[in-house]
């Protein structure tokens, strides 16, 4: 048996001395692992990179075989973005949530697509809106999409600002006014604001986290990337963590300036 396509590099798990077991999300045969032979080599160590862009030959005596991978580069993901540890933080996480929440040689084209244009992104700033985005399309893809469209009381299209856990539908802030303490923050980039900071973001994390904790990493597909029911990844706790740092340094700073 085997096949060639093209995929990014979720994680690299040494294996034994040398080799490594490599999960990959492909173009064509979806989330898929494999063993890499030389895996922890010098030679390969930079190629099984997160988040890296690569040409893959899987090849295995039997379907249901964990197989062995050939592996080449086509791209590297966190190499231009090794000083800015925003952006590492943010492809952890990503690999990490694909990772955990797919199914195993399920092809889903449009969600590598999404993350490979994620990955793509050459500007540092759009970086965590498009993540934010990017979560938001992958809970739509696994069937809990959130609907943005217009106020789910009033059925207005404007002054979007609170979202239903339970439905995840949007409510402007007049309609959410006797129910705001149980409803999550909407973000205001997600109903096309120019301008958002790191406050914006976490209220990003915070919504499409809360989808993915009760709806899909309830039943996670990787017990490694989340033993607890229910629980994040911890790339993408940590990720919410530095925003949540660096939002409080800020304010520390502006406390400081004042003073």
């Amino acid at each position: 048996m085997e096949w060639t396509d093209e995929g990014l590099v979720l994680s690299a798990l040494p294996h034994g001395e040398t080799s490594a077991i490599v999960t990959l999300l492909t173009a064509e045969h979806g989330r898929t692992a494999a063993l890499v032979a030389g895996g922890q080599g010098h030679k390969q160590r930079p190629v099984l990179q997160t988040g890296n862009h690569v040409t893959v030959r899987w090849r295995a005596r039997l379907p249901e075989h964990l197989g062995y991978f050939a592996v080449e580069p086509l791209s590297p993901t966190a190499a231009p973005w090794l000083g800015t540890p925003e952006i590492l933080a943010l492809i952890a996480s990503a690999a990490a949530v694909t990772e955990a929440s797919l199914p195993e040689r399920q092809p889903m084209a449009s969600l590598y697509d999404a993350l490979l244009a994620l990955f793509s992104q050459p500007d540092a700033s759009l970086w965590a809106p498009t993540y934010i985005a990017w979560e938001i399309g992958l809970l739509k893809a696994l069937g809990y999409g959130l609907d943005l469209s217009c106020c789910a009381v009033t059925g207005a299209q404007d002054g979007l600002s609170f979202i239903s856990p339970r439905t995840g539908r949007a409510v402007t802030a007049a309609a959410a006014a006797p129910y705001i303490d149980k409803l999550l923050p909407l973000p205001s980039f997600l109903c096309g604001a120019a301008n958002w900071d790191d406050g914006e973001i976490l209220k990003g994390l915070a919504l499409t986290g809360h989808f993915l904790q009760t709806h899909v990493f309830i039943n996670p597909q990787s017990r490694r990337l989340v033993p607890i029911d229910g629980s994040l990844p911890f790339p993408r706790a940590r990720l919410a963590d530095f925003y949540r740092t660096r939002l409080e340094k800020a304010a520390e700073q502006e406390i400081g300036a004042v003073a």
